[in-house]
């Protein structure tokens, strides 16, 4: 099964400048786990001690995963996960 995967601008190094790559796996783990074996280091660049990082948003079919299943979240084909950096920071 094929999942859409939106990759934000700072990770497109790891996809050859791909904005939108496909992955397979039955849940958010293994997608992610399809990912970095396609596109080496893009699992770390997601992952931390087994969990997504904390300034990682991963969204299912615009649902952010963390109030879904998180890793454990199934994904379907023809879905679409989006990650989106958070942006923190501002003028003092």
């Amino acid at each position: 099964m094929a999942t859409e995967v939106r990759i934000p601008t700072i990770l497109r190094n790891l996809t050859d400048g791909a904005k939108a790559v496909e992955g397979e796996g039955a849940t958010l783990g293994e997608l992610i786990t399809d990912l970095d074996k396609r596109y080496a280091g893009i699992g770390e660049r997601l992952l931390e001690d087994g969990k997504l990082r904390r300034f990682i948003n991963v969204y299912l079919n615009d649902e952010d995963v963390r109030f879904l299943e998180g890793l454990d979240t199934p994904v379907a084909d023809g879905d679409t996960v989006t990650v989106l950096p958070a942006v923190a920071g501002g003028m003092r």
